[in-house]
């Protein structure tokens, strides 16, 4: 489902989708290697490249259902379909110095997104969840302090919504809503809508 944007952006941007529903057709390894490259080239402050990623594909049933487990039960209804699971941590400190990186949500965020624009360039679709159990991830792979799970991503090929329960199938069909640029680019004070975009 194509985006209807209000102002031209590239492809790539409006043909990504986050779905619920999922086929079952297993990503070839190439494509999850080129995925994970993608997300090995975004920017990051200091260059410090703060991301992890656990992956657990359908295949290694025993894998699969340990990361599954790691998502809220109402995550877990729809991604059990899914190819591939994957959970996205943060290194919150820097290498260097040990300090606070404030940056490294961001970058893990932005991480994801280039994960993200190169599965759709692939024909692929990646559902990103902020409904994840960290306390369980972090004992089921003894993730050490200082790295913090944050997100869990669901990958595969987008699938038919009439094989989800009715209140997911009316979520996958809906057109995606967005907020006008007016609402969230400002000048002069906070507010205050830019002139460009009045």
């Amino acid at each position: 489902m194509k985006a209807a944007t209000d102002h031209p952006v590239q492809e790539l941007i409006a043909a990504r989708w986050s779905p619920y529903s999922f086929a079952a057709r297993a990503v070839a390894a190439e494509d999850l290697r080129s995925l994970f490259e993608a997300a090995r080239w975004a920017p990051s402050s200091y260059n410090e490249q703060p991301w992890r990623y656990i992956v657990a594909r359908q295949e290694q049933t025993a894998d699969f259902q340990r990361l599954l487990s790691c998502l809220i039960d109402l995550n877990q209804v729809w991604a059990k379909a899914a190819p591939v699971l994957a959970l996205g941590i943060a290194r919150l400190r820097f290498s260097h110095n040990e300090q606070p990186n404030r940056a490294a949500i961001h970058d893990l965020g932005l991480a994801n997104g280039y994960l993200v624009l190169e599965a759709t360039a692939r024909g692929l679709a990646v559902h990103q969840m902020i409904g994840i159990l960290p306390d369980k991830a972090r004992e089921i792979y003894e993730i050490p302090e200082g790295y913090e799970p944050m997100v869990g991503l669901a990958i595969g090929y987008t699938g038919d919504p009439q094989a989800l329960p009715e209140e997911l199938a009316k979520r996958d069909l809906l057109r995606r809503p967005r907020k006008p640029l007016r609402d969230f680019v400002f000048d002069g004070k906070w507010g205050s809508i830019s002139d460009f975009v009045r």
